[in-house]
């Protein structure tokens, strides 16, 4: 439904992104919903101008909303649409716009009907879950009370609010919101791919693809140095050619094989795909599920596998003399983790860090096919970070190990 200002459609090229939550500005919570947002938008070539986190003060959101909805295209908020009174998301666009939330009858009903289920009577509270404004449209929340709005704005602009949890802000984004801007003209016909690099660092893969190719225009090609990968982003457009146009995906697969070729192996991954990810994938095509022991990293290792089905047990020892009494038997705890949890390949790894650097030890077993294999490396990071870069290394291993089928005996060492 369109508010009295309302205008046209227009495209959506350029947007900005809110946060509420005095939780997100006192620390107590991180803000994961603006990354996660901007690489969405980003990825379909819309320019996001800004992302801000505020508290639940219903003057300084509304501020924020009014100078949002004469500047970019779309606005999208996150958190604040709970039944609470600090809850006030809904009320600040409302004022921004000049426009009376009220409860809708369908969202009431809905509400009620989500109660009863649960065999709960509906607090009178959470009715302000149900206010719709003139210009809004509900969007469905599958995973919790609060509806999320679709607002058409004035000249033609677009405000989007939507829940703080990730399980609830995902699939309504995802599903709901990203298919109603596609239709009305998401972002300049960008197509985007991201490679995920490991094991070599960001001058180096500079100076094997040459400068040149990141000085074009169309690709565009940047790197992102994250903590658990280097990423490579190739961005491209329509470009006029003899005979015609050529298209976006044409111009970024040719930069994509150009550079899967320059850095052979060192490409492990596209888009958001995680070590979990690959983890899982190298276990399934063996065939086999492992356990993992661990001593120096807090815990890092057992986190990046966490998600991965084929991972059977994680111990992570600590406290001192921990590293190591693993370190002087880490085969051996290897094949016994993985004898105590039942399968047949076990990881063990040491990490030691001596306040510039970080020394890692791993080794990977399989007791049925009685082959070890090993890794001896040294991190030029420490701390949280080289703790982090130990898990990866790690993991990483594991991966490579899985997908060589190694002979028994074999030793790899390096320095990274």
């Amino acid at each position: 439904m369109a508010g009295p200002d309302a205008a046209s459609p227009r495209m959506i090229l350029s947007a900005e992104l809110v946060a509420v939550g005095s939780e997100l500005v006192a620390g107590e919570t991180r803000d994961s919903n603006g990354g996660e947002l901007a690489a969405s938008l980003a990825s379909a070539g819309v320019s996001v101008r800004r992302i801000t986190a505020l508290p639940d003060d219903l003057e300084l959101v509304t501020a924020r909303f009014r100078e949002a909805l004469a500047s970019v295209d779309l606005t999208v908020a996150t958190g604040g649409l709970g039944p609470t009174p600090d809850d006030l998301t809904r009320e600040a666009l409302a004022a921004s716009l000049g426009e009376e939330p009220r409860i809708d009858p369908t969202q009431e009903a809905l509400l009620r009907e989500l109660f009863s289920r649960r065999g709960m009577q509906l607090p009178e509270v959470n009715l302000k879950q149900a206010w719709l404004i003139p210009s809004a449209t509900a969007i469905p929340n599958g995973n919790g009370t609060a509806p999320g709005w679709w607002v058409d704005g004035p000249a033609g602009r677009v405000a989007v609010l939507l829940p703080g949890p990730p399980r609830e802000m995902r699939p309504m984004w995802q599903d709901w919101v990203v298919p109603m801007l596609r239709e009305r003209g998401l972002g300049d016909g960008r197509v985007v791919r991201t490679l995920r690099t490991y094991g070599i660092g960001e001058s180096l893969v500079v100076e094997r693809l040459g400068e040149s190719l990141f000085r074009r225009s169309n690709p565009i090609v940047a790197t992102y140095a994250g903590a658990e990968w280097l990423d490579i982003r190739i961005s491209g457009l329509d470009e006029p050619a003899v005979g015609g146009m050529r298209r976006a995906a044409d111009v970024v697969a040719e930069a994509e094989a150009r550079i899967r070729d320059m850095l052979g192996g060192s490409v492990w991954a596209e888009g958001r795909t995680t070590w979990a990810d690959l983890a899982t994938a190298a276990l399934e095509e063996a065939g086999v599920r492992i356990a993992a022991i661990d001593a120096g990293t807090r815990g890092q290792l057992g986190s990046l596998l966490a998600d991965v089905p084929g991972l059977a047990k994680s111990v992570a020892l600590s406290g001192d003399g921990a590293a190591d009494a693993l370190d002087a038997h880490l085969e051996a705890a290897a094949e016994e983790v993985a004898r105590e949890a039942g399968v047949n390949v076990g990881v063990a790894l040491v990490a030691r860090d001596d306040g510039r650097h970080t020394a890692v030890r791993v080794v990977v077993v399989d007791n049925s096919e009685r082959w070890s294999r090993g890794l001896e490396l040294v991190l030029f990071q420490h701390g949280a970070h080289g703790r982090l870069r130990a898990a990866v290394a790690g993991v990483a291993f594991v991966i490579e190990t899985l997908r060589e089928a190694p002979q028994p005996g074999s030793h790899a060492s390096r320095t990274a």
